[in-house]
């Protein structure tokens, strides 16, 4: 399955904190057949709170990118299809990273492994038991 990980799904990667998600996320993680994505935005997101200081991270900001290639995740760049796309249908969130987020896996044939309950509903978003 080809995924884009929502950014909290992300840190908890990165922080290997993944005992928090249920069993069904961390097979779905786990699995070798898995395509992993993470959008440039989300790596935005990340950069945005850490310099506010809502968020601490074990690597530095600027090994983001190395780190993931070596963990096999591919970034998703943002482009103008994605920016300019209205997500079908219509997300209940009315935060843009979410948005966005949606807006890359409908153009990219990518679904959403998220938490985030304004968005394991929308039809973008992997369903796990």
């Amino acid at each position: 399955m080809r995924v884009l990980l929502d950014t909290h799904i992300l840190l908890a990667i990165i922080e290997q904190q993944l005992e928090k998600f249920t069993p069904g996320i961390r097979g779905l993680l786990a699995d070798p057949a898995g395509e992993f994505h993470v959008s440039v935005a989300s790596l935005w997101e990340i950069a945005i709170k850490w310099r506010l200081g809502k968020l601490r991270l074990t690597p530095g900001l600027k090994t983001l990118p190395s780190l993931l290639t070596s963990m096999g995740i591919e970034l998703v760049p943002i482009n103008e299809h994605h920016t300019l796309i209205a997500v079908e249908p219509e997300p209940l969130t009315r935060d843009p990273f979410d948005r966005l987020l949606l807006a890359q896996c409908q153009v990219e044939d990518l679904r959403l492994v998220t938490i985030d309950r304004g968005l394991v509903a929308h039809p973008m978003a992997v369903k796990i038991k």
